[in-house]
């Protein structure tokens, strides 16, 4: 069985799908955290690889305890 064709997405086609601008998709490409294509001027990324990347950006429940302000919690004031 033959592997199936690569799906290439554009930069703009790509950050729409994430939801980000395009100079944020650049800086997660130059800081290593999603692969890009350079094919002469042009950026193009697999959507397989973008798929990837948002399931590996998935929180784990409880880690943002740090970001909640919950009003119903009393504060200690000594």
């Amino acid at each position: 069985m033959a592997d199936a064709p690569i799906e290439w997405m554009s930069s703009g086609e790509a950050a729409d799908y994430l939801g980000v601008g395009t100079r944020t998709l650049y800086k997660f490409i130059d800081d290593g955290k999603l692969p890009g294509y350079k094919f002469g001027r042009v950026i193009r990324l697999k959507r397989s690889d973008v798929d990837a990347f948002i399931e590996a950006s998935r929180i784990e429940p409880g880690t943002l305890e740090h970001l909640r302000s919950d009003p119903a919690t009393p504060v200690d004031v000594d």
